[in-house]
């Protein structure tokens, strides 16, 4: 349009003066600022100007006034950088200014950069201009400047813009602009594109663009692509030296950098700078070898004629694969992964020396950017490809080494193994193995420490380490790492240094909760320890402080095989570790072990005379290092001994270090003076190592060391227990840090009472008067009531140490009973004050000032005084506890009754549980313990009398438990107490009796107690293996006035059907947990952490495990058994029945199959116990379930019931038959089932005499089904037919003569069948299926083939799956001795899962009537059917668009880059019809093509067609761009606009991408946005025809939306 105005003016001029034309459009003189249409015509004008040459001096004059006077005031306008009418007045008057520059010159040029360069350096850059205006001018004059300073200001200027542009919008557009357009018109200049370049491409240790900028820096060298390589036609006629990029080591660096970039753009850019260089070397066949940063590097590029091919070969492949990475789809990766295994074969093939510099191929670094982009991915499968495939090359390759290699593993390596889900299971791989991730993990790090120069060993290790201690790492993939550093062979890598990260690594295993892993990984760290540790580099003290960051509880215990270990290092290293400054030179005979631990002991019982006595507990960590030191050091002396064979050698050692503890020790109790700190540090020794020293797996006679320690310390007992006694009895002890002393004395107390008790009581102190005078005075110390308006702190402290005392006294009663303590006459006094006291007494808070004073106490002590009152009540219900477990037969049933025993607490159990409710409310969540023990000998007593009271106990104590759900230490204990309390036998029994409300509220916490176990795994394991338990082997304590416990079974019955049937669907990560448990646990006594930590049996399957060993012991005979298992077999088969009718999906592996599956399983155990009636009764149940449409696994469960019943009792073969009577509708999808069981027809008849009548049934039932029109139905009657005419034949039965034609010619035909088809194929693998041609119904009756070979066989889903070993593991109920039925036959055993696929579907296919009529029909408008062809076609596509009434779009579609002629030819279609100005294409010989005919329809003939050729596209865009285009790309960037929020302008031209790489990297800097298609599924990207479809769609449905608003 504005063309044609252009022309128009001219006509109406008819005026030589083209400066008039000038001003006259410009408005004149003095007039107001030009529009955006005035401008656009002036553009237009001046081209037209400058093609005719017209004008002169005069013509560059009027310019000179049009670009200062008119154009560029326009750039110092308002509004902002995103205002489209903004935009198009700026690309305008630029558009206007380039002419002018070309008409002026050089002059005109100078002066506008300068006045844009001046507008840059403002602070803000751009201030009054704009910086994207001023970028946009100097773009406009750049190819007219000439004077070098000039041109110098300028590169720098635009350097400066693009290094450190700011993260605003403005600026990353200026930045954008400059990198784009700016570098590249100053870089038509030789010597301008020289500082461009260097300016772009710091030094590699300067760290510049690549650092910070690398998309800026990838940006501008896309666009300089075209100068950036040697052309082919010389140097272009350019002045000066040409440049070629493939020489300089930072162009490649930065192309690097972009490949594994986090922007989708970045990569594109740098994949194009990649390609732009290996198509220039493969056209200019010329030598060239960017010069490597070192020398004994590769370089990062180098081409050679004579090996043109391979090279070029070799790059392909590389690309493809950094472009198939961008699909991010394993499946379309996978099948491009084995050329990755193909270009370490080019490199590491041609030379022998692989160390010369040069010998690579290529850099190695190439390989890294790949596996980079694989760690980064977004999908983890492709992760753990990528992790695999690195790891795996590395141990088959044998690299050579390269310093990037260590940085890679250091970095983007071992990121990517800090992600849990990347070490699970490979498929078909045995739930305990190693994860494929592991082992390939432990061979890579021996390997590569291996290949590693030793030089280099001990920093990229220290490296290794400390790289796991910099973030927080997850327990699984901690523990593997820490596994494949104890694999590495033995060396000396490590120093203090790494013995300190190994310390920080063994505290980030301390955040887990998963207490197995965590142990395992201590294990895994300290063998790293062993094996790597330079012990000339490290000293004793650096080791010990190391070995307490363990936990013994959980890895360094003694008398694990770890704890053998360590003793064998220390003794094997003894005289090499580096002298601590503290060594004597007197002691150089001795082993320096013993001479460490000798000095650490006699510097631990050092005690500063200036200590006062009061003075807080010192620390654990000393006590706790000191003993472990001395119990190394005596382990070692053994060694030593058992070595040198001195079975009777004295321990020499050992005593020596014992000695300094035992002069303390036998001084305490004569000794008043001693310092506080001094026995609490001897104290606090001798406890740690009693504690230490016992050992888990073997007994105190055996351990030598333990034994000389008893020995040792029960010297110094009576010593030792005065000195506790006066302690803990005459109010020495009265501030709130002696509370720790008190723990301290009564934790002692415990030890000392078990030495004597393993000592035997003849060599033992007198314990009886210790514990006598220790139980009077504490009572007497209770009994004192002080002045209760002022509190003391002393007297109040000295009442929670005496209730402390009881305490302790009151367990060693319970759990030594072999010292007789309980006939003490203190005992007597200690029940009556019990029974006696005051329950749930708070002790008050001492006075004000008091408490000042003991301020420093209270505040370093680790309890406030709410936390010591909590412990005060706590101990007064243990003792309690005590009481009502002795008097548990006395206690009365009600208040009413009478005892004869005068204690308050027996004779008053209504109140005393009452009180116990009180307790769970005053007491914090971790004291209630003791209460719940008083609960479960209470409620039994009390249930029948006060129901109400009892059921409000287990209300509260539910609510306890609930709140206690979410902590690890204490949660189970009190579950456990809860569980015994509320499941006692007693109380079910007398709940049950009555059927009220307790029996209800018993129920409801059934319900409750699975709900939580859903939750938290092992909740379920412990209610029933309690129950079990009780109900199978009652205890004295569990039947009390019961008969017979086991009738509970039968009133509870439904915790055992629960059990049945339950598991739940895990979660990947909880899955991933229980295989990594699995795979500790199958370690054994290798892995120590599996010794010490306690086996809690809380996976799942143990749920089931427990149950169906529960049944196991059922007996058939007992009448009581015998109605559990019917009531439980009616229960399990009404669940099926439900599960069957329930609307919920049924599909493999559901909830619900897996549901189905365990309850026949439970079934197939139930069944050799029922008798003949029961069985008669439920079979129509059976076989009703057989009609349903089962899985594979449950249709093989009711096969193998039916089977058995049918063998056991061959009576029911009656009903049997009566399967067969349905209709065909009923059974098309179930008589197969019932078929299969008719193909084990010899087992069923084993037992029966007359077998002939029943034969002969069975061949007329199976004729009629092997004519059957459905295929599968055929099979199955076929395979059964040859088994059952096999029996008669044996029997040589003659009865059947007539039927022999056609069952031989069924046979034989299904024998013989010929043909390429399924048919054959399907007949043989049906009979070698392991169900017709292994599996024996009697013979593999046994729970490893219910539990865990049927499920494997049938493909069930591994976690249905429960292996033989977790029924011999859980040993809380064993299987009975007469159970033979444990394994499966060997021939089975081994099979592997081939299931045949049976399609029972039924062909009952509905045939569609011809209709005649059609109610929907696609109506496709053709327009030119209803015109005059002749005349149309002679019309200008003005006319056609005018007569046909279609609207002028002012949308071009660009399509230059499509090579497809489909995609074109429905684009075309697509643009016409929705009326688009224009469509590029990038050669109109496409339109003749018969593909694009063929979808275009005619619609060529219709629309616009503009032929822009790939190459000439940037000057097309940009002549677009300055005609008041917005171009828009549709194109996945970081910044892509979303399809749905973006708002079209009117003027809109839209980039279609190709087909495979979408919009080149050198083009996308020219666009002014990225749109992007929202996607909700998987593939990636859609056919571009799609795309531009919906793309036109969008910009038409919102240009009508604009047109409908205006009128």
């Amino acid at each position: 349009m504005e063309l044609v105005l252009a022309d128009t003016l001219l006509g109406l001029a008819q005026s030589p003066e083209p400066c008039a034309l000038l001003r006259a459009v410009c408005g004149g003189d003095g007039a107001a600022p030009l529009s955006v249409e005035r401008v656009e015509t002036l553009r237009f004008l001046l081209q037209w100007l400058e093609a005719g040459g017209a004008g002169g001096e005069a013509l560059r004059r009027a310019a000179w006034e049009v670009a200062l006077g008119r154009c560029w005031p326009l750039l110092r306008g308002g509004g902002g950088a995103d205002d489209p009418e903004r935009r198009r007045l700026v690309r305008a008057a630029c558009g206007a200014l380039r002419l002018c520059a070309r008409l002026c010159g050089a002059p005109l040029a100078a002066r506008l950069a300068g006045e844009a360069l001046a507008a840059l350096r403002a602070e803000p850059p751009g201030a009054g201009l704009g910086a994207e205006a001023a970028v946009e001018a100097l773009v406009a004059v750049a190819p007219e400047l000439q004077e070098p300073a000039l041109l110098e200001r300028a590169v720098d200027a635009a350097l400066a813009l693009v290094r450190a542009g700011g993260r605003e919008a403005g600026e990353e557009v200026a930045a954008a602009l400059v990198a784009g357009r700016l570098l590249p018109a100053l870089s038509s200049n030789r010597t301008a594109l020289g500082r461009v370049w260097a300016g772009l491409l710091p030094g590699r240790g300067e760290g510049g663009a690549a650092a910070q900028r690398v998309s800026r820096t990838l940006l501008a060298l896309t666009a300089l692509a075209d100068l950036l390589f040697p052309g082919l036609d010389g140097d272009g006629g350019r002045e000066g030296p040409a440049l070629d990029a493939r020489l300089y080591g930072g162009f490649w660096r930065v192309v690097q950098e972009g490949l594994t970039d986090g922007d989708g753009l970045c990569r594109k850019r740098a994949r194009y700078l990649l390609k732009r260089a290996v198509e220039v070397s493969d056209q200019l066949r010329t030598d060239c070898t960017c010069p490597p940063d070192n020398g004994d590097e590769p370089s990062l590029f180098w081409w050679s004629v004579e090996k043109n091919d391979k090279l070029l070969q070799f790059w392909e492949n590389y690309i493809l694969i950094m472009e198939t990475l961008e699909g991010n789809q394993i499946h379309v990766i996978k099948p491009v992964l084995p050329k990755l295994n193909s270009l370490y074969e080019y490199a590491l093939s041609e030379k022998v020396v692989i160390f010369v510099p040069g010998c690579w191929l290529f850099h190695p670094s190439w390989h890294m950017c790949i596996y980079k982009r694989m760690f980064e991915s977004e999908n983890k499968t492709l992760t753990r490809e990528g992790v695999a495939q690195f790891l795996e090359i590395y141990e088959t390759k044998r690299l050579p080494n390269s310093p990037g290699f260590s940085e890679f593993i250091i970095g983007p390596l071992m990121d990517a193994l800090s992600e849990s889900s990347l070490y699970g299971r490979s498929p078909g791989q045995l739930i305990g193995a190693c994860p494929p991730l592991g082992v390939k993990l432990q061979k890579f790090l021996s390997i590569y420490l291996t290949l590693l120069p030793e030089e280099e060993r001990s920093s990229f290790l220290l490296k290794f380490i400390q790289k796991m201690t910099s973030r927080h790492w997850c327990a699984v993939p901690i523990l593997f790492l820490s596994m494949a550093l104890a694999c590495i062979p033995s060396c000396k890598a490590l120093g203090t240094e790494g013995l300190h990260a190994l310390r920080d690594v063994l505290q980030c295993t301390m955040i887990t909760h998963q207490i197995l892993l965590r142990g395992a990984a201590q294990c895994f760290l300290l063998q790293t320890a062993m094996h790597l540790t330079d012990v000339e580099k490290v000293s004793l003290p650096e080791i010990s402080s190391f070995l307490m960051s363990l936990r013994p509880e959980e890895s360094l215990s003694r008398g694990t095989i770890l704890w053998m270990e360590l003793c064998d290092w220390l003794y094997t290293h003894d005289r090499c570790f580096r002298k601590s400054i503290n060594c004597h030179a007197e002691h150089q005979e001795r082993s320096s072990l013993s001479v460490y631990v000798h000095t650490l002991v006699e510097d631990y019982l050092k005690a500063p005379a200036s200590k006062r006595e009061n003075c807080c507990m010192p620390d654990w960590f000393e006590a706790k290092l000191v003993a472990t030191m001395i119990l190394l050091a005596a382990d070692v002396e053994e060694m030593k001994n058992k070595q040198s064979k001195k079975s009777n050698a004295e321990r020499v050692e050992l005593k020596s270090f014992l000695h300094p503890l035992l002069d303390v020790l036998l001084k305490l109790g004569t000794n008043a003076y001693i310092p506080t700190l001094k026995t609490d540090k001897s104290l606090q020794l001798l406890l740690k190592l009693l504690q230490t020293c016992l050992l888990k797996q073997s007994s105190p006679q055996d351990d030598v060391v333990l034994s000389f320690l008893s020995n040792s310390v029960m010297t110094a007992a009576e010593s030792i227990l005065d000195f506790v006694l006066r302690r803990l009895t005459t109010s020495e002890l009265n501030t709130v840090s002696d509370l720790d002393r008190c723990n301290l004395y009564l934790a002692l107390l415990s030890e000392l009472v078990n030495l004597c008790s393993n000592a035997g009581w003849k060599k033992g102190p007198s314990i009886w008067n210790f514990i006598s005078s220790l139980i009077n005075a504490s009572i007497q110390n209770l009994q004192e009531t002080g002045n209760e308006q002022e509190s003391k702190l002393g007297e109040q402290i000295q009442k929670v140490v005496s209730m402390a005392s009881l305490t302790v006294v009151c367990e060693i009663f319970d759990q030594k009973p072999e010292l007789q303590l309980k006939s003490l006459h203190a005992v007597e006094t200690l029940k009556g004050f019990i029974s006696s006291v005051q329950l749930n007494q708070v002790l008050k808070k001492p006075s004000k000032i008091e408490e000042k004073n003991s301020l420093f106490e209270e505040s370093t002590s680790s309890q406030g005084w709410g936390k010591i009152v909590a412990s005060y009540v706590h101990d007064q219900w243990v003792c309690l506890h005590f009481i009502l477990n002795k008097y548990d037969k006395f206690i009365p049933l009600s208040n009413d009754e009478t005892l004869e025993l005068s204690l308050l607490a027996v004779q008053r159990p209504i109140r005393t549980l009452q009180s116990a409710l009180e307790a769970l409310t005053l007491l914090p969540s971790d004291q209630v313990l003791p209460v719940f023990h008083c609960m479960k000998v209470l409620v039994p007593k009390l249930l029948g009398s006060s129901e109400s009271l009892c059921i409000d106990a287990f209300d509260l104590a539910w609510k306890v438990i609930s709140s206690l759900s979410n902590t690890q230490l204490i949660f189970w204990s009190n579950l456990k107490a809860f569980v015994q309390f509320v499941f006692d036998t007693e109380v079910l029994a007398v709940a049950a009796s009555s059927k009220g409300q307790a029996y209800s509220k018993i129920k409801e916490i059934i319900l409750k107690l699975v709900e939580m176990s859903t939750a938290r795994t092992g909740v379920f394991n412990t209610v029933l293996s309690y129950c079990c338990q009780s109900w199978l082997f009652p205890t004295s304590d569990d039947t009390g006035a019961l008969e017979n416990p086991f009738s509970n079974a039968g009133n509870y019955s439904e915790l055992i059907t629960e059990a049945c049937v339950f598991g739940m669907v895990f979660r990947r990560d909880q899955r991933l947990i229980q295989d990594v448990h699995a795979f500790v646990e199958n370690l054994g006594d290798e892995c120590a952490a599996n010794v010490v930590t306690e086996s809690t049996n809380r996976d799942d399957h143990y749920v089931r495990v427990c149950a169906v060993k529960f049944l196991c012991w059922l007996d058939g005979s007992n009448t009581l058994h015998k109605m559990f298992m019917e009531d439980l077999v009616i229960k399990l088969l009404d669940k099926d029945e439900l599960v069957s009718k329930s609307r919920t999906r049924y599909y493999v592996n559901s909830l619900q199959h897996r549901i189905k599956n365990r309850l026949w399983q439970t079934l197939l155990v139930i069944f050799p116990k029922l008798d003949q009636n029961f069985l008669t009764g439920t079979l129509d149940k059976i076989f009703q379930a057989g009609f349903g449409n089962n899985q594979a696994s449950i249709k093989y469960l009711i096969e193998w019931i039916i089977i058995l019943i049918l063998h056991r009792y061959p009576q029911c073969l009656e009903k049997f038959w009566n399967c067969f009577c349905y209709g065909e509708e009923k059974l098309k999808t179930s008589i197969c089932t019932f078929l299969s069981v008719l193909s084990h027809f010899d087992i069923i008849l084993e037992n029966t005499s007359e077998k002939k009548p029943i034969l002969k049934k069975a061949l007329l039932v199976v004729l009629q089904w092997c004519f059957n029109h459905n295929f599968s139905v055929r099979l199955y009657a076929l395979v059964a037919l040859k088994k059952i005419w096999g029996m008669c034949k044996a029997l040589c039965v003659e009865e059947f003569e007539a039927l022999t034609p056609v069952i031989e010619s069924s046979l034989h035909q299904v024998e013989n069948m010929h043909g390429a088809g399924n048919a054959r194929k399907n007949w043989q693998r049906i009979q070698d299926h392991f169900f017709f041609a292994t599996f024996h119904p009697l013979k593999d009756y046994s729970l490893e083939t219910i539990f865990y070979t049927l499920p494997r066989l049938s493909e069930l889903v591994e976690d249905e799956w429960i292996p033989l070993c977790k029924f011999t593991r859980y040993t809380d109920i064993s299987l009975p001795a007469a159970f033979h039925w444990l394994q499966s036959r060997t021939e089975l055993l081994n099979l592997k899962p081939s299931d045949w696929s049976q399609q029972d579907m039924g062909s009952d296919l509905v045939e569609m009537d011809n209709q005649t009529e059609w109610t929907d029909v696609q109506k496709k408008i053709i327009p030119w059917k209803n015109s005059s062809p002749d005349l149309d076609l002679e019309l200008v596509f003005q006319d056609r668009a005018a007569k046909l009434g279609k609207s002028n779009s002012r949308l071009i579609v660009v399509a230059s880059l499509i090579d497809k002629p489909t995609n074109l030819g429905g684009l075309c279609r697509t643009s016409e019809i929705f009326g688009a100005s224009a469509l590029v294409v990038g050669s109109l010989h496409y339109i003749n093509d018969k593909q694009f005919q063929h979808l275009s329809v005619s619609a060529e003939q219709w629309l616009p067609l503009v032929e822009v050729k790939p190459s000439q596209l940037v000057n097309y865009l940009q002549q677009k761009k300055t005609e008041g285009y917005t171009i828009i790309g549709v194109e996945q960037t970081a910044k892509s606009s979303d399809l749905t929020e973006y708002c079209f302008p009117e003027k809109s031209l839209l980039l279609l991408g190709n087909e495979h790489e979408g919009i080149p990297a050198n083009l996308i800097q020219h666009l002014d946005v990225c749109v992007e298609i929202p996607q909700q599924g998987i593939i990636r990207s859609l056919n571009v025809h799609v795309s531009g479809a919906l793309l036109i769609w969008e910009y038409t449905r919102q240009q009508l939306i604009k047109q409908k608003q205006l009128k």
